[in-house]
């Protein structure tokens, strides 16, 4: 049997890298009790209150779930101050990109992102068959201007991930709002906020405050950071209502199932769990940045849970004398630092055990 042909924007594309589990580490390098610092995940885990609605909501899995979503909009609008026709949910955040992208980007179309960001952009752009246009950060930062001037007619999307995944950093509102006035009227921007919740810089543009003033705008947020839902795939995205309903059409019938959107609507009311997060989040970073910078690496100001560092030497045989210690970091090479290493700030002993092991490795 003749297997059919498929296009080479489809064979030429690499599957997406994910963190290593802890199961292949301890199975790997017979290592025990290793901790993950590689994926940006929640140290703390879920909110009990999710825990709970999730376990309660398991005896009518039976049942298909609610498609709309009525009850998380509601929560979502209550929290944030938006109307229920600009919010469509996902499986993940990312759901929303790939909609976006198969509603709005044909071949001979193009997409804008930056060099280094994340990577599911591109990704799914060359899946559509729309152009890539790449524009590198500058000093670590998205480079609007240079954004602005890589428009074109075919230009459809510009994604900025809001804080920047792997730098941590913010463009600031002043830019961010000289950027729209600059672009045509064709062109959707959508600020990614997955780390949103961790900002402490009150200059930061969030995607939710835009769709009523410009309706190019799209904002991303997922339960997945902050949240500790990132097992159970639930995001949603806030936009115009017209964009909202083309999304709608697009979208798969019961794309988010009956556990995380219980789990979700929970984890919402959980203020204190939230709150509990961020004050962890936010001393360990200011921890970490103080003890690495003793050690003599870079570090970049944080906006996000985790933290990028220059090492000053060769990130992946940094990333593989650090498994070897039963601590897994994620080296940026593929990013384009190759000295570079990323990590998730984690429970206090496990960011005092980081510490240790780096300390020991870089020396």
């Amino acid at each position: 049997m003749n297997i059919p042909d498929v296009p080479e924007y489809i064979s030429s594309l690499v599957p997406y890298p994910p963190g290593k589990p802890i199961e292949e580490l301890e199975r790997e390098y017979g290592v025990k009790n290793p901790i993950k610092l590689a994926s940006n995940e929640n140290p703390l885990g879920p909110s009990p209150k999710a825990v709970e609605a999730a376990r309660r909501a398991l005896p009518m899995l039976h049942r298909y779930p609610d498609g709309s979503g009525y009850y998380l909009k509601q929560k979502i609008c209550k929290k944030l101050g938006v109307k229920p026709e600009q919010l469509v949910l996902g499986n993940g955040s990312n759901d929303l990109i790939d909609f976006l992208i198969r509603v709005y980007v044909r071949p001979g179309m193009q997409v804008i992102s930056s060099e280094p960001s994340f990577l599911v952009y591109q990704k799914m752009v060359q899946i559509a068959g729309g152009e890539n246009i790449v524009v590198p950060l500058r000093d670590f930062v998205h480079d609007l201007e240079a954004i602005a001037d890589s428009v074109t007619p075919a230009t459809r999307i510009i994604f900025l991930d809001n804080p920047n995944n792997p730098c941590a950093t913010v463009i600031k509102r002043s830019d961010f709002e000289t950027l729209l006035q600059r672009l045509p009227e064709h062109v959707i921007v959508v600020l990614d906020g997955a780390y949103e919740e961790f900002v402490r810089d009150a200059d930061c543009p969030m995607g939710y405050q835009y769709p009523d003033r410009d309706p190019r705008v799209v904002g991303l947020r997922t339960f997945s950071k902050s949240y500790g839902l990132a097992g159970l795939r639930v995001g949603y995205g806030i936009m115009d209502p017209v964009i909202a309903a083309m999304l709608d059409r697009v979208r798969q019938p019961f794309n988010v199932n009956s556990v995380a959107l219980a789990a979700a609507e929970a984890a919402l009311d959980d203020t204190q769990h939230l709150e509990k997060t961020l004050r962890l989040t936010w001393d360990g970073l200011d921890m970490l940045a103080q003890e690495l910078k003793k050690m003599g690496c870079g570090v970049m100001p944080g906006h996000t849970n985790f933290m990028l560092i220059d090492t000053g030497r060769d990130a992946k045989k940094v990333y593989e004398a650090m498994l070897r210690k039963g601590v897994i970091i994620r080296a940026m090479g593929a990013y384009g630092f190759p000295s570079h290493i990323r990590i998730t700030v984690g429970l206090p002993e496990e960011n005092a055990r980081f510490l240790e092991a780096f300390s020991d490795v870089i020396s």
